[in-house]
């Protein structure tokens, strides 16, 4: 009975709109007025915070084969697993403790506005009941399916209900790069057969369902999926549900993790992958940056590097702040539970966001290039301007001062407390009168109000007086996948530089001419070089091992001379065999 459903389905899926590759220069996406897109998009942009979930049969080894204890969601590719040997696992997969409700009501408490699901990861495996493959959750012991009970839940809720859906297919024998240890398949794969097949599981999910708020797809990247083909789905899709937003992976134009359209892309939105970019991208761009709160994404019972709260909510505050949303992953087991370390983080994000939601939903993006305490997001009404300072660095001396802001403050107050704060301005800045101690030791936020949209004069590092100069890793410009690492304990780092071609530059007002030490405190589990850049001058410094990515070392990297006053750029280049490192602030220090 199965089967004969099967071949309705597809049939209807073949009646849609088909793609066709001698048509590819007549695609266009489907007509929509600026207007039309912002309201499409507002809840998006309004809610700034989701749940990413992995879940699939991949849970059921848990991430370990063989005695290699590092798999997660890609087990099939890594472990180049024959077909009919991994679909063993489905036998095994039995989630009798999931409880739709719990997982919604956790989202929802953490003040996650939307849920984004692995309808089917690149395994090939439906987390759904379908018509068009037996390779789905009806295989399973389980029976029930998990999407139709989130669907209920989350319209109780009013939670979004969102799908990830992979392009790429390992599992089905048309996908175009079929690997060599596919045991099941015959025959030439056929992508036209391919994408009339993931078109009718769209379709199933867009019709069984109610209303969808993303569509997210994945696994792009691979040759046989063309920027033409994307396109036909993007049109397929919103023929389904107009509303529906989808992100930009659904096309060829993303570049890598940094998740932005290099060039023609499709797509309603960019998204970085565990990374959230230095800056925002201006206004009109939309992004999320999806992370995980360990190592992987799906399931993996070994992997206990769990990022702590305090990271977790700054990296939401840092996404809103520059104009993006925060896509927070867990991966359930195969019993069908969200573990305890993720259960327990976001019960304590949500103890924060009540507080400070008003901080997050429905702001805009910080009007300041760089803060040293932390983060600003705002929100105006036309007349005045609501400024929200999450601080992070709490000022000790009880000035807070937010530099090189022109409006005269109208009112200011703790959030948490209400208790109301005195401003005042000088050609500075503003200056606000806090508590010595900080309300909340992850982030407080301070409330300023002014008149008007915010002016602000950016202000630009100057050496001291004696000629030291001290260059922070918050100041820095960040080109890359280089990212800012908050501590808890105040010593931020440079972190995640792994590729060769990445960079960071500091800009700076020189005023001293002479000769200086530069040094820094570095972390290096390999030995490694570095090129510092000032101008035609180019100095090489040798980075020592100290041991791994947590152990700091202070490291002489050379001589560097300001020749006249004036502003400056100082770049850190990698060099020679690179190897990844950390590293704080670079310190000048004037010579004899």
């Amino acid at each position: 009975m199965k089967n004969l459903t099967r071949l309705t389905l597809l049939c209807g899926a073949l009646s849609a709109p088909v793609f066709a590759q001698n048509a590819q220069s007549t695609l266009k996406p489907l007509p929509e007025t600026k207007e039309q897109r912002d309201k499409r998009m507002d809840w998006f942009r309004d809610s700034r915070f989701g749940l990413f979930i992995h879940w699939g049969v991949y849970a059921v080894p848990a991430g370990e084969w063989n005695g290699n204890k590092s798999y997660g969601e890609w087990f099939m590719e890594e472990t180049k697993m024959p077909v009919s040997q991994y679909e063993k696992f489905a036998d095994q997969f039995n989630p009798t403790k999931f409880n739709a409700e719990e997982w919604v009501k956790l989202a929802k408490d953490a003040g996650m506005k939307y849920i984004v699901i692995t309808s089917k990861h690149h395994d090939g495996f439906g987390i759904f009941k379908s018509q068009l493959t037996d390779w789905d959750i009806e295989r399973t012991p389980f029976k029930r399916d998990p999407l139709k009970e989130l669907a209920a839940a989350c319209q109780k809720e009013g939670i979004k209900l969102c799908f990830y859906h992979s392009i790429m297919d390992w599992h089905h024998p048309d996908w175009g790069t079929r690997r060599a240890w596919h045991d099941k398949a015959t025959g030439t794969p056929d992508m036209d057969r391919y994408t009339a097949y993931m078109k009718g599981q769209l379709k199933e999910l867009l019709t069984n369902y109610g209303p969808i708020g993303i569509m997210w797809f994945d696994g792009e990247w691979e040759s046989p999926w063309t920027n033409a083909r994307g396109l036909d789905v993007y049109n397929y899709v919103r023929s389904l549900q107009p509303n529906i937003i989808i992100n930009n992976r659904v096309g060829k134009g993303r570049s890598g993790m940094q998740g932005m359209d290099k060039g023609e892309g499709v797509g309603d939105y960019g998204t970085p992958e565990q990374e959230i970019p230095p800056t925002g991208f201006g206004p009109g761009v939309d992004w999320e940056s999806c992370m995980t709160m360990n190592n992987h994404w799906g399931y993996n019972k070994h992997d206990n590097n769990w990022k702590s709260t305090q990271t977790l909510v700054r990296n939401l505050i840092d996404c809103a702040s520059k104009g993006g949303n925060y896509l927070l992953n867990v991966g359930p087991t195969a019993e069908g539970l969200i573990p305890g370390p993720s259960v327990e983080r976001l019960r304590e994000i949500g103890s924060w966001m009540k507080g400070n939601k008003e901080a997050i939903y429905e702001t805009t993006a910080s009007p300041f290039k760089k803060l040293n305490w932390g983060r600003a997001t705002k929100k105006s009404d036309g007349k005045n301007t609501t400024l929200y300072l999450h601080v992070w660095n709490w000022p000790t001396d009880g000035k807070l001062i937010v530099p090189g802001l022109k409006n005269a403050p109208r009112f200011t107050y703790l959030m948490d407390s209400k208790t109301k704060l005195n401003a005042t301005q000088d050609e500075s800045g503003v200056t606000i009168d806090v508590p010595k101690q900080a309300p909340n030791a992850i982030s407080s936020t301070v409330v300023l109000v002014v008149s008007g949209a915010p002016m602000v004069e950016e202000q630009i590092l100057t050496q001291n007086a004696d000629g030291t100069l001290q260059l922070s890793p918050v100041e820095a410009i960040a080109h890359g996948q280089i990212q800012v690492e908050q501590k808890e304990s105040g010593k931020d780092n440079l972190g995640f530089w792994l590729r060769a071609e990445d960079y960071v530059e500091w800009n700076f007002k020189a005023s001293r001419p002479g000769k200086y030490e530069v040094s820094a405190e570095v972390a290096a589990p390999e030995v490694t070089s570095l090129d510092l850049v000032l101008g035609q001058q180019k100095v090489r410094a040798t980075i020592p091992q100290t041991g791994d990515y947590a152990r700091f070392q202070k490291v002489t990297l050379g001589t560097i001379e300001i020749t006249a006053p004036g502003n400056a750029t100082l770049q850190l280049k990698t060099a020679g065999n690179w190897k990844p490192i950390n590293l704080r602030a670079l310190n000048f220090k004037p010579l004899p």
